[in-house]
């Protein structure tokens, strides 16, 4: 049966700028990508049903079956809920679509599920609707990813300087590790293929630590941390995803936060994520145009793909970048910084769409990755939608 996880254009919304170059069923929170976990507990590859700019990237030619909402995080309980569906029934909770099994005739184009009967799901549903959302229940989905790894094929610790407590700690091939400390009582730590955890590091569980990427020397990473592939991170971290290929390389602080692809945040770099009164975190809504609040104490920096900083940037609490910024100067910029802008404090101009798609092409070149013509047309389309968000 083919299975696809759909994005509503809600939940896309939503979850910008994380979502404005990849599917939310992309999105890494744990230790996996919302789809690799579907795939993990399914046993089956699955296809992603995206918005309208983004389906070249994400091309369906299958057939559609069974429609699961691509936010919803998998477990057996859900699962079983699932696969009891009859052709014609929609899995609800409240208001919220769950899945939908249907049949030839259904048209994905407008997700239009007012004909299915619905079939009412009492238990507990993880959803990730905000992109605050991601770290604030990360600790809790390296734990249970953590689960779904095959414990007798981990590998061991073989250097005598390296300190260990705890038994969760879950190593891949090729993995280096050197006079580091790391700390498993406090939640699991997964070490991916190849990846590297200098001297002096010291690391809490939750924490995952993707393919190819490197824990620097001395780092203090405290917990609830995720790096995706080819990551780089040093100085202090805490609760915050990192979705692959970017770098935090230098001292500095990062906390409750999401950093999205080919983003690099420059030597002493730091962020707050407490307000000195202690209010809760009010964040940049896209849909609405407006800041909300998030209901959290806790809340830093949200940063689009391509986005970077230079050194010594400060970024106050509650604040959202969009994709292909690029932030630099005294002071602290503004709580949100349009995607394609070029500046900080002071003065901020808009970044013209040849350069940035320039300096895309050398950055992923470094990695061996091309900038595709379809990503160049997602690039394309965003620019000009959000126009209206630059001075």
């Amino acid at each position: 049966m083919q299975i696809t996880l759909f994005d509503h254009p809600e939940d896309h919304q939503n979850l910008l700028p994380v979502t404005y170059l990849k599917s939310i069923s992309d999105i890494r929170i744990g230790i996996f990508t919302i789809k690799e976990k579907w795939e993990k507990h399914l046993n089956q590859s699955v296809d992603a049903l995206v918005v309208a700019y983004q389906q070249g990237k994400y091309p369906v030619s299958r057939d559609f079956e069974l429609l699961i909402r691509s936010n919803v995080l998998p477990d057996g309980e859900l699962i079983h809920a699932i696969n009891a569906l009859s052709i014609g029934e929609k899995l609800v909770q409240e208001n919220l679509i769950i899945a939908a099994r249907v049949g030839a005739s259904f048209d994905p184009s407008d997700l239009n599920f007012e004909t299915l009967n619905s079939v009412s799901y009492g238990g507990k549903v993880s959803v990730i609707r905000r992109s605050w959302d991601i770290f604030q229940h990360n600790g809790v989905a390296i734990t249970a990813d953590f689960q779904l790894l095959d414990r007798s094929a981990s590998g061991t610790i073989s250097d005598p300087h390296t300190i260990t407590y705890g038994s969760e700690i879950y190593i891949e091939a090729g993995a280096s590790i050197r006079a580091a400390t790391l700390n498993s009582e406090t939640g699991p730590i997964y070490i991916g293929n190849n990846a590297e955890i200098q001297e002096g590091a010291m690391i809490r569980g939750p924490f995952a630590l993707g393919d190819h990427s490197v824990v620097n020397m001395g780092a203090k990473l405290r917990g609830g941390v995720t790096l995706g592939p080819y990551c780089k991170i040093g100085g202090e971290a805490s609760y915050c995803v990192m979705q692959g290929y970017s770098n935090k390389g230098h001292d500095g602080y990062l906390g409750s936060s999401v950093i999205g692809e080919w983003c690099n945040l420059g030597a002493d770099t730091n962020n707050s994520n407490l307000k000195n009164n202690y209010e809760n975190v009010k964040m940049w809504d896209y849909a609405q145009r407006r800041f909300i609040d998030t209901g959290l104490q806790f809340c830093g920096l949200i940063m689009g793909d391509h986005s970077k900083s230079a050194i010594n940037t400060m970024f106050n609490t509650g604040t959202t970048i969009g994709i292909s910024a690029n932030i630099f100067g005294a002071g602290f910029p503004r709580n949100i910084i349009p995607s394609f802008s070029w500046g900080g404090a002071a003065k901020t101009i808009p970044y013209r769409l040849d350069k940035a798609l320039e300096t895309m092409e050398r950055v992923m070149a470094r990695r061996e990755k091309t900038l595709t013509d379809v990503d160049k047309a997602m690039m394309t389309h965003i620019f000009d939608q959000t126009a209206h968000m630059r001075p």
